[in-house]
Order: structure tokens, then C-alpha cells, then sequence
């Protein structure tokens, strides 16, 4: 048999040959090279699952809510291995109230400006909450292109974020490490999102609680921080309880004007309050007289869109969200409580309207309380008073009067001698004494009153009387108690005022005394001091004013003064029109 020439077919195909061996070689290669790129694509996306899984954890481990937005942020960039992430929260007008950034500097960031507020790509993912992937944000027709001074973006992955019963904001995520954002890049966002829904609602609701139990806390303790009976002070108190406790920018209180339809701001705190504090405004179409009108809460968004001014000209400017509160008492409506938060600050919750009303409504009872306590007070002290002078009235004084009279029995039997004339003596400073404890009976029973001569003599009194070397003798002589012109009270105030400063400053004196008496036609003012006099100074501006106070009474002054000898003022009007 002829043997195969070489080259043919047989040769070819030998399973032992060189070829044969390389190309089952080149095979196995390729094979280990598969397995291995496998092993390392499972490996990696272990290493991702794992990074997932510890953002998850190191997300629901938190409480704040600020600290929350922040951790969801840093994580999805970490999980989608992005350059640059977001956070945008969705505010009630459908736009994005809050905007947290990773992956810019400080000094970027206030180089793009403002912060978006959820348009064109950023606001499609508002309008339609489904995830958006893109290669070249550049390609997709919604959007609008970067602000300046924005680094450059290629690919953009949008992810929302869910709470129970809304959308909560949405993760927005830009340039991938790896080029453009894949599939599993999303499927991880949208996992990282579902576990950063259910931590926001976590956090919301001990905040609230954290919130709740701040008010709750301060509403048992308004009663007694409300001790005094300075409604004003007691307002202020409210005031700043309120500032602290609803996060807020600026409170004031209101309260209506008696028969006006204006509101007064008679306590403020906070942003601008230097300002608004003692403004006043319409009630008609403010915030505070929609609370007052309807007796609950109102809020609104921003006071731009509220009718006429939420709280005054001044400052409405300058407010976003504002809440206003009533103060209701038994007796009715007694004002209202306005509550600002600058532009851009978060909204007032429902919970927020209703945490701050229950502590309005329980501050307004305490105030009640206070005061119906300082007048319960106020009544003891004036009965006590009023006790206290019948026993000087109907026990002292009448001693006082009989042994009066007794020494004055005892003088008229005595000769005319030494004796009986300090016997007389004596009855003169029992009369005089028995004036001064009528006169302490009258302030007892109308202690400090607005319209009593009486009174505004002795608070006259008590002012100037320190600058004086000794308290000066008063004397109240008449029907004072019938004295109720205002007009009359005040002029003779400014009398007694304008001549025991006189004393005090210029003449020197050890004594001075003050009398006023009333007759049936007239009512006198005498002043009088053992001082050095008038002197021959030319200076009479304030003698020349209560000469003219006397004369439009139809009345005159007269003053006499001796060198070393004192001054005597005499300073009379007619009771009766001349």
C-alpha cells in the first residue's frame, strides 16, 4: 500500500497534533477569562449589596432628621458610585423647599447662587416620580442646561423617595465613576430609597413626639411662669416660650384696641421685633383677626399671599410661613398670638398649628388664673386696709379725742400759768396728730387711686420728701374726698410738686409743711418752709407757671418770703365758677 502523501486531510484532523492542542487551549483561556471576569462581577456586586446594606443600616440608625437627609445623600452616592448627589425635599407648592448637596465645596456652592427650585429635569421627576436614567443629561429636551459656575455633568440618575401617602423629595444623582449609571446602579438607588422612606417617617414622627412632649412640658409649666401681674410681662413670657418651641423666626401678641378695629402689638420677639413691638394695624383682613374671628388656628404658607398685612407694614415683608394663634378666656376673645419663619424655612405643620394652639389656650387660662388671683389678692389686702382703718377710726382716734379733750378740761381749770399753756400745747399736737392718722385712714382705704386729691398730694409727698431734710408736715383740712375734677387733682399735684422741689433745691430749710384745705368757695394750697427765702433771683418760670394755672381757675399765687425768715405760697381757685 502506498503511504499518504503528506498534507493530506488525515494529517490535518490527527487529534494529536500541534493545531489541534492549541485551539483547545485558546478555548479553555477564553473560558477561565469568562469565569474569572464572572467571579469578579459577583464579587463586586457583593461588595455593593454590602455597601447597601450598611448605608441602610447607618440610615435608620439616626433620629434628626437633618442628620437623616445628610446620611441618605452620602449614601446613595457611595451606593451609585457617583461624583455629585442631592437631595431635594418637595414643599407644598409643588417645588423644592430644601436642596442638600455631597460632593461640592462651600465655596462652589456659593458660586452657583441660589439653589434649584425643581424645574425642568429636575422638576419632571416632580410631576412624574418614576426614576430617570440618562448617559448625557445634555440629550434629554427637559433639560434646561446648568446654571453658571455649576461644574460639568454628563450622565444623571433620578431616584424619588416615598413616605406613607406622598413624595417625600426626590435623590438626584450626576456623574458616574464608571462613566454612565447602569441598571443595577438604579435598582440599588431605588432599594436605598425605600429604606431612606421608612427612616424619614421614623425620624418625622420622634421629632414630633420629641416636640409633643416639649409643649406638653412647657404647658404645665406656664402657670407658674406667669406670677406677676404685669399682663405685659406675662405676655413676653408666652412670647418666647412660643419662639423656642416652634423653631420659629419672629412671635408677637396681639390685642384689640378698645372700640377700634385695630390690633396692637404689645409683645414681640425675635427677628425685626425691636420694630414691630408696640405696632398697630387693622384687624380686618389680618392673620391675627382671621384667628380671633373664627377662634382656632389659621396658617398660611407665606404671608406674600395672604390678604393686606399678616402682621404689619413694617415686617410682612420679610415672613414666609406664619401661623396665628387665639387667646380665648371665659370672658371672650382677648388676642392672638402671630408666629413667623423667615423665607425658605419649612412650613408649619398641622401638629405644629395644634401643639402651639393647646399651649396658647392654657397659657390665655393661666393668665386668667393670675389674675383673678392677684384680684383675689388685691380684695384681702383692701378688706385688711379697710379693717385696719374703722380700728383707727373708731378706737384710736376716739382715744386720742377724749384725752383731747380731758387735757384740754384740765388746762381751762389751771390759772393762766406755764403749765396750762403746755397743756393747750399738747391738745394742739393731739388735733394735729389726729389729722395725720385721718389721713393715713384715707390712703388705707384708696390706696394709690388715680382720681383722689388726697392721694396725689401724698404721692407728691413721698417723691420729693427724701430730698428733704425732714418729711414735710401734711395737713388736709375740708370736704377733700369730693374733689373729682382731674383737671383740679393734677394742678394741685404739679402746686405741691413745683413748692417742695423749690424748697429742696433753693432754700435750705430744715421744716417744711403742706396744707390744703377746702370751704364751700374755695380751695387752698399753702406751702410753707423755715428756709433762707426767695433771695432777689430773677428766675420765676416755675412760680409763673402755677400762677397761670391758678388764673385760668379764676384763681391767683401769692408768695411772701423774708430773708432768713422762710417762704409762704399760697396758691387758691374757686370751687365755684366766677
Amino acid at each position: 500500500m502506498a503511504e499518504d502523501p503528506p498534507g493530506t486531510g488525515a494529517e490535518q484532523h490527527s487529534p494529536s497534533s500541534p493545531a489541534s492542542q492549541f485551539g483547545m487551549q485558546l478555548s479553555i483561556d477564553q473560558l477561565m477569562r469568562l469565569v474569572s471576569e464572572r467571579a469578579s462581577d459577583l464579587i463586586g456586586s457583593q461588595e455593593r449589596l454590602r455597601s447597601l446594606l450598611n448605608a441602610n443600616r447607618s440610615i435608620v440608625s439616626e433620629l434628626s432628621l437633618p442628620g437623616v437627609l445628610r446620611r441618605i445623600v452620602e449614601a446613595a452616592r457611595d451606593v451609585a458610585a457617583a461624583r455629585y448627589a442631592a437631595l431635594g425635599v418637595i414643599g407644598p407648592d409643588g417645588l423644592l423647599e430644601q436642596f442638600i448637596t455631597v460632593g461640592m465645596d462651600d465655596e462652589t456652592i456659593r458660586a452657583i447662587g441660589e439653589l434649584p427650585k425643581g424645574r425642568g429635569l429636575l422638576g419632571a421627576l416632580i410631576d412624574d416620580p418614576r426614576p430617570i436614567r440618562l448617559r448625557r443629561i445634555a440629550d434629554d429636551p427637559r433639560s434646561f442646561g446648568l446654571p453658571a459656575n455649576h461644574p460639568p455633568i454628563e450622565s444623571f440618575l433620578g431616584v424619588p423617595i416615598q413616605v406613607p401617602g406622598a413624595v417625600f423629595g426626590n435623590l438626584y444623582l450626576a456623574e458616574s465613576r464608571g462613566g454612565a449609571f447602569t441598571a443595577e446602579d438604579e435598582e440599588l438607588v431605588l432599594g436605598l430609597a425605600a429604606t431612606a422612606g421608612i427612616a424619614i417617617e421614623n425620624a418625622r414622627l420622634y421629632e414630633e413626639s420629641r416636640q409633643r412632649q416639649e409643649w406638653l412640658r412647657a404647658r404645665a409649666e406656664v402657670g407658674r411662669n406667669l406670677t406677676t401681674d404685669d399682663q405685659t410681662v406675662n405676655l413676653q413670657r408666652i412670647a418666647e416660650s412660643i419662639l423656642r418651641l416652634a423653631a420659629a423666626d419672629l412671635v408677637s401678641v396681639v390685642l384689640p384696641e378698645p372700640d377700634s378695629e385695630l390690633v396692637r402689638v404689645v409683645a414681640a420677639i425675635g427677628l425685626g421685633s425691636s420694630d414691630l413691638a408696640g405696632a398697630r394695624y387693622l384687624r380686618p383682613g389680618s392673620l391675627a383677626g382671621a384667628a380671633m374671628d373664627q377662634g382656632s388656628g389659621v396658617i398660611v404658607d407665606s404671608a406674600e399671599s395672604y390678604v393686606e398685612t399678616t402682621l404689619c407694614p413694617v415686617y410682612a415683608d420679610g415672613l414666609g410661613a406664619v401661623m396665628a394663634l387665639p387667646l380665648a378666656t371665659e370672658q371672650g376673645m382677648a388676642g392672638a398670638v402671630v408666629v413667623g419663619r423667615t423665607r425658605n424655612s419649612r412650613r408649619f405643620s398641622e401638629s405644629d398649628l395644634e401643639m402651639a394652639g393647646s399651649f396658647a389656650e392654657q397659657a390665655a387660662l393661666a393668665m386668667e388664673l393670675a389674675e383673678a388671683r392677684t384680684n383675689q389678692e388685691r380684695l384681702a389686702l383692701l378688706q385688711d386696709r379697710d379693717r385696719i382703718a374703722r380700728d383707727l377710726h373708731d378706737h384710736v382716734i376716739q382715744r386720742l379725742f377724749a384725752v383731747g379733750l380731758s387735757v384740754q378740761s384740765i388746762a381751762a381749770s389751771l390759772p393762766n400759768s406755764d403749765p396750762a399753756a403746755r397743756l393747750i400745747d399738747i391738745v394742739g399736737d393731739l388735733d394735729e396728730t389726729i389729722r395725720e392718722i385721718r389721713t393715713a385712714i384715707f390712703a388705707l382705704r384708696d390706696p394709690g387711686a388715680e382720681h383722689s386729691l388726697r392721694s396725689a398730694v401724698m404721692s407728691v409727698v413721698s417723691d420729693v420728701g427724701p430730698a428733704l431734710p425732714e418729711r414735710p408736715e401734711v395737713i388736709f383740712v375740708g370736704p377733700l374726698d369730693t374733689m373729682a375734677d382731674p383737671g383740679v387733682i393734677s394742678d394741685v399735684g404739679a402746686v405741691v410738686r413745683e413748692g417742695l422741689t423749690n424748697i429742696a433745691r433753693h432754700a435750705h430749710a430744715r421744716h417744711a409743711g403742706v396744707r390744703v384745705e377746702a370751704t364751700p368757695g374755695e380751695l387752698e394750697v399753702y406751702i410753707n418752709d423755715d428756709g433762707m427765702g426767695i433771695g432777689d433771683t430773677g428766675r420765676r418760670s416755675g412760680l409763673d407757671n402755677l400762677r397761670r394755672r391758678a388764673e385760668e381757675y379764676g384763681g391767683a399765687l401769692n408768695v411772701t418770703s423774708s430773708p432768713g425768715l422762710g417762704t409762704n405760697l399760697s396758691w387758691t381757685i374757686p370751687l365755684e365758677a366766677p
